[in-house]
Order: C-alpha cells, then sequence, then structure tokens
C-alpha cells in the first residue's frame, strides 16, 4: 500500500504537458502537425484530474482497512489459538505451529512441552508427566477463559517436532521451556526461553504451577484443581462404614482379645526382634539373601558391621527369639512347676539353652568383629 500512495504522488506531481515535453518524439510531433481548431491540453487535464480524485478517494478508503491487515497478525494471533486452547487444551504443536508461535513480536507467553510419548523411544518420565501436564492445562483454561493471564500450553511431540529438537539440542525428555512476551506493558528484557529442568524425579502439577507464576508478571493465576476421584472416595467410605459395622457387631467379642496382655506382649516381642535384628537394613540397602564365599560354600554371615544378609537376619531373630523365650521360661514358668525334680530338670534345660545360644551368639559376633577377644565353648 505504501508503494501505491509513492506512486500516486509522483504521478501528481508531473503534469500531462511536462511528461509530453520530456519525449524527443512527443516535442517533434507537435512541431511538425499544425495547431487543432480545439485545445486538447484542457480535455487531458480534466480527465486526469477526475481519476486523480478517484484514486485518492480508493487510497484513503483502503489505508486503514491495510492497516489493520498489517497488524491483526500479531494481536489476533492469541486470540485464535486461546479460542482453540478452550475446546482443546493443550495445543498441539508440530514444527511449523511452534515456530508460528514462538515468532517475535508476541504480546503473550507460550509453555511448551516437549515429549516423547511413543513406547518405541522409551520415555517412561514422560508417560508419566502427560497427565499432569494436562491437569495443569485444563485447570488454568478453565479458570482464565477469557485469556486474562495471556499464557497457552503447548506439546511438541517428538515425533511431530524433530527439527525443533534438533534445533535445540536436545538429547532427553521431557523438557518445559517458558517463553515470555516481547511486547507489550509485561514484555522481558530477555526474550529466550527459559528452560524448566526435571532433574529430581517427576514433578506434581503444583510444583510447575508454581515455577510458572514465579516467571509471570505478579496478578492473580488460577490455581490446579484436581478432579474428585470418585472410585477412591467411594471405596474409603465402604471401607470406613464397613469397619465400623464390623466393629459393633463384633466388639464383645473382640474386646477381650484386645485386653490380652500375652497377646500385647508377643505382639511387642516379634516387633523388638524384627527391628533389632536388622530387618529395616535389609529393606533400606536391598541386600542379597545369602552369598558364596568363594569356595563352592554358602556363607551365612557378612564380615564387617556395615554389611549383612537377608538369611543373616533371620537367623539372628530366631536366637533372640529363642534366648527371650528361655528366660521368661526361667523367671515365670519354672518357679510355679510343683515338683521340686521336674523343676530342677527344667532350670537347668533352660540354663543350658541359654548358655548355647549365648555361645554361638558370641561366635556370629567374632565374625562380624575379627578382633573381639571373647568367646564361649562349645562355639568358638
Amino acid at each position: 500500500m505504501r508503494w501505491l500512495v509513492g506512486y500516486l504522488e509522483n504521478f501528481k506531481s508531473m503534469s500531462y504537458f511536462s511528461r509530453m515535453k520530456s519525449s524527443n518524439y512527443t516535442s517533434s510531433y507537435l512541431h511538425s502537425t499544425r495547431r487543432l481548431p480545439f485545445d486538447l491540453s484542457r480535455c487531458y487535464q480534466r480527465e486526469f484530474s477526475a481519476k486523480m480524485y478517484i484514486l485518492k478517494a480508493l487510497v484513503v478508503t483502503l489505508l486503514p482497512f491495510a492497516a489493520l491487515a498489517a497488524k491483526k497478525p500479531a494481536a489476533d494471533r492469541f486470540e485464535q489459538y486461546h479460542t482453540k486452547a478452550l475446546s482443546s487444551t493443550p495445543l498441539k504443536l508440530d514444527d511449523s505451529l511452534y515456530g508460528k508461535l514462538t515468532t517475535a513480536p508476541r504480546d503473550y507467553s507460550l509453555v511448551v512441552l516437549l515429549t516423547a510419548m511413543e513406547s518405541r523411544y522409551g520415555c517412561q518420565m514422560c508417560r508419566e508427566f502427560q497427565p499432569e501436564w494436562d491437569l495443569l492445562s485444563k485447570s488454568w483454561m478453565k479458570g482464565d477463559t477469557k485469556g486474562e493471564s495471556r499464557l497457552l500450553y503447548g506439546t511438541l511431540d517428538f515425533a511431530d517436532g524433530k527439527g525443533v529438537f534438533q534445533s535445540l539440542g536436545l538429547q532427553t525428555a521431557p523438557v518445559l521451556v517458558l517463553f515470555r512476551p516481547t511486547t507489550g506493558p509485561h514484555a522481558a528484557a530477555d526474550a529466550g526461553p527459559i528452560r524448566y529442568e526435571f532433574t529430581n524425579g517427576l514433578r506434581s502439577a503444583e510444583l510447575v504451577h508454581a515455577w510458572i507464576i514465579s516467571h509471570l508478571p505478579d496478578q492473580p493465576y488460577p490455581k490446579v484443581v484436581r478432579p474428585i476421584n470418585w472410585v477412591r472416595t467411594i471405596a474409603i467410605t465402604t471401607t470406613i462404614l464397613g469397619t465400623i459395622t464390623f466393629l459393633s457387631v463384633a466388639w464383645p467379642y473382640v474386646l477381650p482379645i484386645a485386653q490380652n496382655r500375652n497377646l500385647w506382649a508377643a505382639i511387642s516381642l516379634i516387633a523388638i526382634l524384627l527391628f533389632t535384628s536388622g530387618h529395616m537394613f535389609n529393606h533400606i540397602r536391598k541386600v542379597p539373601y545369602v552369598a558364596g564365599d568363594g569356595k563352592g560354600r554358602i556363607s551365612y554371615f557378612a564380615g564387617g558391621f556395615s554389611n549383612q544378609y537377608g538369611l543373616e537376619t533371620q537367623i539372628i531373630a530366631g536366637m533372640y527369639g529363642l534366648l527371650s523365650f528361655a528366660t521368661i521360661c526361667l523367671a515365670i514358668k519354672v518357679p510355679r512347676i510343683q515338683d521340686p525334680r521336674i523343676q530342677q530338670v527344667a532350670v537347668l534345660g533352660w540354663g543350658a539353652v541359654i548358655f548355647i545360644m549365648y555361645s554361638f551368639l558370641l561366635s556370629v559376633f567374632r565374625i562380624k568383629n575379627g578382633g573381639y577377644p571373647f568367646w564361649l565353648p562349645p562355639f568358638a
């Protein structure tokens, strides 16, 4: 449109006769012919003036539309894709659409998840994070239907955007990038994308939401709203109601058992034996059950205090349990025996059990700590 206006101005500045005189052919022709009975110059001038007025009116009429058409792509790009995002979010991108949305100038923000969802790529984190990403984008769009935050969500799969992955030099996925506006009242000084790192594993929608708003202007933004899990709610409610019903019916039978001291003593002893024998150590370190000793035989006990086997824990727990049971019998059961001979035999028997098991415990301790000097027969 600018070139049309300039052309008309240049055309107006030159009169018909000045252009005619600038031509040698026209000048020689005028001198070689006789003067006509009527003046053609006035006819040409009137015709030219009429055409000029028509062209001026046409230009003045089309200028606003041309200016509007020039501004429309930059101004309506956000509105166009925000309308699409209201029905389907996040936006599914490809190489061309990614370039179109990230091209400056832009008066909106854009968050893009670069992922690889196909199973052949083996991106487990991509598949695990995708539900959180969908929840975040849908919650944002439901809370910002008017587009006041001027933020769009998009997803670019590796299958649809290999060119973008190569241009960014990405070797892993998922990658989250934020593009801030380059024009407008909230334009960022640095127009480059901001990258979110998944360094500590999977992140929830709430954590990503907090990261996004930390880079946006300070104003209220939509919150993440998780849908109600009706299956889980119904299952929990049914379980609670069933438990209450069972307790109300079985309470007369359950109460005597719950008040039994022997039951609680047994539960306490089992818990003590489990935790003192190293059961938690096995779960934390994922230790092997047994191992070889290098001579073709099985090693049941690992040397050193920082190592142990799964079977070793069970053996130690059994030793502790037998020692505890023998001690309890000597302290509680044996004094209640009425026959003196049987009582004496019980004392000697349980005493021998304690002596032998303690000797075995010391031998195991010497395996764990080779410098331990004490021992008891028969296990030296």
